[in-house]
C-alpha cells in the first residue's frame, strides 16, 4: 500500500477510509478533495482533504435531525 496520502489516488483511499470509519459508528460525514496544486517545499502538487469535522468528530449522527429539545 502506497503511504503517501497527498496524491490524488491516497486522498481517495484516505476519505474512503473516514467515512467508512465514521459510517460503522453511525455519523454521517462530509469528505472533500481539493486539488492543492503544484506546492514548492514538496516539489510536488498535492490533493488536500477537507471534511466538516470540528476537531477530527463529526458534527452530528447520521440520524440525528438536530429538531429534539433539551430540557433544562
Amino acid at each position: 500500500m502506497q503511504s503517501d496520502l497527498c496524491t490524488p489516488e491516497g486522498a481517495r483511499r484516505l476519505k474512503s477510509r473516514i467515512e467508512a470509519y465514521w459510517a460503522e459508528r453511525g455519523y454521517d460525514v462530509n469528505i472533500d478533495l481539493v486539488d492543492a496544486g503544484f506546492m514548492p517545499a514538496m516539489r510536488s502538487a498535492r490533493t488536500d482533504v477537507r471534511s466538516n469535522m470540528v476537531n477530527g468528530m463529526p458534527r452530528r449522527a447520521a440520524n440525528d435531525t438536530g429538531s429534539e429539545r433539551r430540557s433544562a
